[in-house]
């Protein structure tokens, strides 16, 4: 302890505490006199007279415990602006709380409603507006088919088809492009060979006096089993649909054109064409001859009411040329009413068979002539079916295409006469004098794309009329 601070501690019991005493104010110095000259001395006599002369602070009354005006403006303005948002956030919270608490009971009530409505007896329904709703469903789904059937039917619109690609490539064997196991055969055309064969159409209606005349284009599988990036490339081949198109928008309006391509695409994942063959199968050219039926509001055959026979091991004219190509089945379907077939071979001798199909087929390369026998100058099917109109009657011009698509029509037509117009001449006179002696008032010309695009065969088809 410093020496500056011995006289105060030197010796506490003679140290005089009283408040004159030296020693005090020594170690209280606030209490020296001479450290508060402003203050009041201090007079023990006076009771604290120092302490209470001081001012006494106020208290506030009730009234002026919020006295605003005593604030700074900017103060009061934040706290009414945050008064009056908290306000709007709770009357919005329990406006909330509202709606929610009356859309639940309103969920619930709807529930038992329902509960209540599914409980009632089926029998207390109204048996006429069963039927009204039902007809109107009926009707609903019948018009949105004839729509859709009639725009698919258009000569005017086809569709594209949806091809499964898996990428691999195929390779060319002399015309033939083989690809997974199929081969396609790959078509070429101009406006030039679509107007020609128009032309030749319309010269033959005109031609056929009295006489309804339809025409059917049918593409080949390219159209609807090779993807379009190998059509584009590898192997080469030109739209079928705007060929087929371009011959509808041109025929004059004596010759009704029946579009059977939307039909085929709607189906193409279907086995509707051989893979080793140039032909369509069975099954193809029925949907063909359901396209031919809608356009003339003929009632179609069911071939659930038919009977399939199938004879395996088809070979086709493919197979002559490339290797590795799948074997075909061949599919025909016996009808629920007697057909004879009438054939009259090119010497002129005449045989009746009691079906349009050749039971007899078996396989290998010729399977393909189960349908009418294969190709012949003429051949007469009868039906005895209850949708065909007594004496109603057609003749086909076809080339081979058409060999599995005329049974069907035994449907709606009582006689059903098949020209082979690459050697009916062999046989019969031209073929405006036949329709007239037989009583034949509709023709339909039917030929595939090839066939269609090839002079030489409309050259044939020309020598009918000579």
């Amino acid at each position: 302890m410093s020496n500056r601070n011995d006289y105060d501690y030197y010796d506490f019991d003679k140290m005089d505490d009283g408040y004159d005493s030296r020693d005090y104010r020594r170690r209280r110095p606030e209490r020296r006199q001479g450290s508060y000259n402003k203050r009041p001395s201090y007079n023990p006599r006076s009771s604290r007279s120092s302490y209470n002369s001081r001012p006494v602070r106020k208290k506030r009354s009730p009234q002026s415990s919020y006295n605003y005006n005593s604030y700074p403006q900017s103060a009061y303005k934040r706290r009414k602006k945050f008064n009056k948002r908290r306000f709007k956030n709770r009357m919005i919270i329990i406006g909330g709380g509202i709606f929610i608490l009356v859309l639940v009971i309103l969920m619930i009530v709807a529930m038992f409603r329902g509960c209540g409505i599914m409980r009632k007896d089926p029998s207390n329904v109204s048996k006429d507006t069963i039927s009204k709703q039902e007809s109107t469903i009926d009707t609903a789904q019948s018009n949105s088919s004839n729509n859709s059937a009639e725009g698919d039917l258009s000569p005017a619109y086809f569709k594209t088809p949806e091809i499964k690609d898996d990428n691999s490539k195929g390779e060319m064997v002399y015309n033939i492009y083989v690809w997974n196991k199929a081969g396609y055969e790959l078509f070429g055309s101009t406006d030039d060979k679509a107007q020609t064969y128009a032309d030749t159409i319309n010269g033959f209606a005109d031609k056929l006096s009295d006489i309804k005349v339809y025409d059917m284009v049918i593409p080949n599988h390219t159209e609807f089993g090779l993807p379009q990036r190998l059509k584009d490339g590898d192997a080469p081949s030109t739209s079928q649909a705007d060929n087929v198109k371009a011959i509808y928008s041109k025929l004059s309006d004596k010759v009704t054109p029946v579009n059977a391509y939307n039909y085929l695409a709607d189906h193409n994942s279907e086995y509707i064409y051989f893979k080793s063959d140039h032909h369509w199968t069975g099954l193809g050219a029925y949907y063909a001859y359901k396209a031919f039926a809608d356009t003339n509001k003929l009632t179609a055959l069911s071939l659930d009411n038919c009977t399939e026979k199938t004879i395996d091991g088809f070979t086709g004219t493919f197979s002559n040329t490339a290797t590795g190509l799948d074997t075909d089945s061949v599919h025909y379907w016996e009808f629920p009413y007697s057909v004879t077939m009438d054939i009259t071979s090119e010497d002129g001798t005449t045989n009746t068979y009691d079906s349009p199909y050749y039971s007899g087929a078996t396989a290998g390369s010729l399977t393909y002539g189960a349908f009418i026998m294969g190709d012949n100058p003429l051949t007469v099917l009868k039906s005895s079916s209850e949708n065909a109109e007594k004496g109603k009657k057609i003749a086909v011009v076809k080339e081979s295409y058409g060999n599995a698509f005329v049974p069907y029509l035994t449907n709606n037509y009582e006689e059903v006469h098949v020209i082979d117009f690459r050697t009916f001449r062999n046989v019969q006179t031209d073929l405006n004098s036949y329709c007239k002696q037989n009583g034949i008032d509709e023709v339909l010309f039917l030929n595939g794309v090839m066939s269609a695009n090839t002079q030489i065969q409309l050259d044939s088809m020309s020598g009918l009329f000579n």
